[in-house]
């Protein structure tokens, strides 16, 4: 933190003439349907492979929204969203945002693909400080749920009757050329469509220091953490770190492209090496270059749109071998991939895309070394399956969107926090499958009702399941929302 605050104060001093924005957090209630209306074709993507959004990035892709060509409801959104998220007051000021909800489920898990977790009746509530100041901006979300404690991606204290924790809390300081951030934030890399193969929000919001040089069109990008310590295969405590650099270039024409690595640093007692933290360089050459151990992941995103069709790319790949023995050569791939399509017809949008999973992606020989954090993958929180997904969306009425949604997904016994098989063991260790795989087929359907300071929301279908422990399983959750906001000046 003190480094954080020391960089702050370096800052150039034409970083002043620029107002901060916060973050636009995923779970906003806008959200879905500013994707809508991205995936549609209605709103230019303010952020291509890259989420969350920021606020003011969101006011100025509203803004620019022909009203001429969107529907009548579709227009009432827009107009929603914006009254929402536009800021009045300028200078040194404050916004207040209070929520509080009550929600019924089936599961507990976020993700009602994998759902798991008891089903209960839960409630919820939370206040968020955001505090404007010219070049820089504090944000502070704290929230109790009783959800938390029955979810199995959860960490936090769960032997009370209610569960919280602080969603986003950051300063980030920002310049036209680049932007300095410390505290935590759910963040995805990649297509928005997925959970990022490197940088996702499966684990919840952790702390981390991110820095981004460069403009909207080229930049570099940075971010690094300290994880949960781990024991290695001796059962040795291990110090452990994560950190991912990105290069994205956002050429004239419609298309943005990625190349980014991630490099996992474990061992007993060990501290966080300058040269990984250098976003300048690749982690892999420095782990060759100063003789270090790491863990190394390469990939890169790509997005283009052609006519109303956005296309959309990602690869991973894990566990690099650059100097292969004879029996390493016959260790299977490990790697991740993500290809898909989305775009618009009348007033409808549409999304498919197929992923894969590979069976040994995200773990390794030493385990301290797996890509996860507090038992929940940093990337994708599953291993070993592929899905295929096609998904609509359609904004019925002022303020209602309705997402139908069909999933195919096979998943093996596969898990990347099982130990890494030894080398006797590779000519048996299946690329993808492993163990037993169970098909799921989801038939689904998401709705969503915003009206004034209320929300209404639901996800429910019926997963029909081969090679599981039941043959068909109904999935389904409701909540309702009330939400307020202040503003005010700062003396």
């Amino acid at each position: 933190m003190r480094t954080a605050l020391l960089l702050l104060l370096l800052l150039p001093a034409g970083a002043a003439a620029q107002e901060a924005s916060p973050y636009l957090p995923l779970s906003h209630w806008s959200t879905p349907f500013i994707e809508h209306l991205i995936a549609s074709g209605r709103m230019a993507d303010p952020s291509p492979l890259s989420r969350p959004f920021k606020v003011d990035q969101v006011v100025r892709a509203l803004e620019a929204v022909d009203s001429n060509v969107v529907t009548g409801a579709e227009w009432a959104v827009v107009k929603q969203i914006r009254s929402d998220l536009t800021r009045h007051m300028r200078g040194p000021s404050s916004r207040i945002d209070i929520q509080a909800a009550t929600a019924a489920s089936s599961h507990a898990r976020r993700d009602p693909l994998r759902e798991a977790g008891p089903g209960h009746a839960t409630y919820s509530g939370g206040a968020g400080l955001t505090l404007y100041f010219g070049p820089a901006v504090f944000v502070s979300h704290s929230y109790f749920d009783t959800r938390l404690k029955w979810d199995p991606d959860y960490f936090g204290k769960k032997d009370r009757v209610i569960a919280g924790r602080t969603a986003e809390a950051y300063v980030s300081a920002q310049w036209r050329f680049g932007e300095l951030f410390f505290g935590s934030v759910d963040r995805n890399w990649g297509p928005r469509i997925t959970d990022g193969l490197l940088v996702s929000p499966s684990p919840y919001s952790y702390d981390h220091f991110d820095v981004r040089i460069g403009t909207d069109g080229l930049y570099l990008e940075g971010l690094i953490t300290q994880l949960d310590d781990l024991p290695d295969t001796s059962g040795t405590p291990q110090h452990r770190y994560f950190i991912a650099h990105r290069f994205t270039v956002r050429p004239p024409w419609n298309a943005t492209f990625s190349l980014w690595e991630g490099t996992i640093v474990a061992g007993e007692g060990r501290q966080l090496e300058p040269w990984f933290a250098n976003i300048f360089t690749l982690g892999l050459l420095q782990q060759y270059d100063q003789n270090s151990q790491a863990n190394n992941l390469l990939g890169f995103d790509v997005t283009t749109r052609i006519h109303r069709t956005q296309l959309f790319g990602s690869v991973l790949i894990d566990d690099i071998q650059v100097d292969r023995s004879s029996a390493g050569d016959k260790e299977p791939p490990s790697y991740g991939f993500t290809l898909g399509a989305q775009g618009g017809m009348a007033r409808y949008g549409w999304t498919a895309f197929y992923t894969q999973v590979a069976n040994l992606t995200y773990r390794t020989p030493n385990p301290a070394e797996a890509v996860m954090r507090r038992g929940v993958g940093l990337g994708r929180n599953f291993s070993g399956y592929d899905q295929l997904t096609l998904r609509g969306s359609m904004i019925a009425a002022p303020g209602v969107l309705l997402e139908p949604e069909v999933t195919l997904l096979r998943q093996s016994q596969s898990d990347f926090r099982l130990p890494y098989p030894s080398v006797a063991q590779f000519d048996s260790t299946p690329t993808l499958f492993a163990g037993t795989v169970t098909r799921t087929l989801r038939l689904a359907l998401a709705g969503r009702a915003a009206h004034g300071r209320w929300v209404l929301s639901g996800d429910g279908g019926v997963h029909l399941i081969k090679n599981g422990p039941e043959q068909t399983r109904w999935v389904g959750s409701i909540a309702l929302q009330w939400r307020t906001k202040k503003e005010g000046r700062i003396p």
